[in-house]
């Protein structure tokens, strides 16, 4: 099997320091240990450890709806989430997944899935909260998870990447497609490109949430803002911030090697000593496991 190109693991290692899961010397933070607790993408478990907050996982990609029966306006995540809350309203029944056009399957599949994210939270010791009807709180949550994938309006149900400047459009299954206003920022899920590049999965944000939140990225800019004069600031933080992790790990490593020269020293001296043959003692006069034992001669004393 060939290893993974350098350029991917690259990549995916930046990726994972852009979330918060690796420091600025490759080691994982505490974050980090608990996002690798979660067998689902990066994104997903930072949202989750973010909010406390323990949304439907899973029922996207399959759940066909009636238009505007479920749609909350500001998020297709948010949307998701109302489905899931009023199928368990009606006690998970199949009929009523099946009157509303649902499919039960991925439904109870969202299910089971919910049910193995809570017991490893509270395997993790992780507070578990509903954020109820307060519906900013879970989209504060999403922009943890998704902030490196946002987008800025350009036109009607036409983005821009905040990151990369390359157009994207809202996909025309999206509840935010055709409304009668459009956010000015949104985060999403994925990308598909069919004769455009669409996104998928897609959540309005607040700009501050953005700046607060993947500040890797954004700031914002207010009155009489002085871009070089903070740019400048941030780079000396993150340089020194970086040289003390760095000066953290050679200290740690100086410290393993002595551990480990100390431990060699005292094994070294403890073989050693056991080597000593002391007058008087019996010794080995051949080689091997059959030689003949013999005691010390004596010396003869003349007349």
């Amino acid at each position: 099997m060939d290893p993974p190109p350098q350029a991917n693991m690259l990549n995916s290692m930046y990726q994972l320091w852009v979330l918060g899961a690796l420091d600025n010397i490759g080691d994982l933070t505490p974050i980090g240990r608990k996002m690798s607790e979660f067998p689902m993408e990066p994104s997903m478990a930072k949202m989750l450890i973010q909010s406390r907050v323990l949304p439907p996982e899973g029922a996207h990609g399959g759940v066909r709806r009636r238009a505007g029966k479920f749609n909350v306006p500001e998020s297709d995540h948010l949307t998701l989430l109302n489905v899931f809350n009023q199928w368990k309203a009606h006690g998970f029944r199949d009929d009523w997944c099946m009157r509303h056009f649902l499919h039960p399957k991925l439904l109870r599949k969202a299910r089971e899935v919910r049910a193995q994210l809570e017991d490893i939270m509270k395997f993790q010791k992780m507070e578990i909260i509903s954020a109820g009807t307060d519906f900013d709180v879970i989209r504060k949550a999403i922009t943890a998870g998704y902030f490196h994938q946002a987008a800025r309006v350009k036109g009607i149900g036409e983005f821009v990447n905040i990151r990369t400047g390359l157009p994207t459009h809202l996909h025309p299954t999206s509840a935010l497609y055709g409304l009668g206003y459009t956010p000015t920022y949104v985060v999403y899920h994925e990308l598909i490109l069919t004769s455009k590049e669409y996104m998928t999965q897609v959540t309005a944000v607040d700009a501050y949430w953005l700046a607060e939140l993947g500040s890797v990225f954004y700031s914002v800019k207010e009155k009489n803002f002085d871009e070089r004069g903070n740019r400048r600031k941030a780079d000396r933080e993150f340089s020194k911030r970086a040289e003390l992790e760095t000066e953290m790990a050679r200290q740690r490593e100086e410290s393993a090697k002595k551990a480990q020269e100390e431990a060699l020293a005292v094994q070294t001296s403890s073989g050693s000593s056991q080597n000593i043959i002391v007058p008087g003692t019996p010794r080995h006069t051949g080689v091997g496991a059959g030689a003949r034992v013999t005691a010390t001669p004596r010396r003869r004393v003349g007349i």
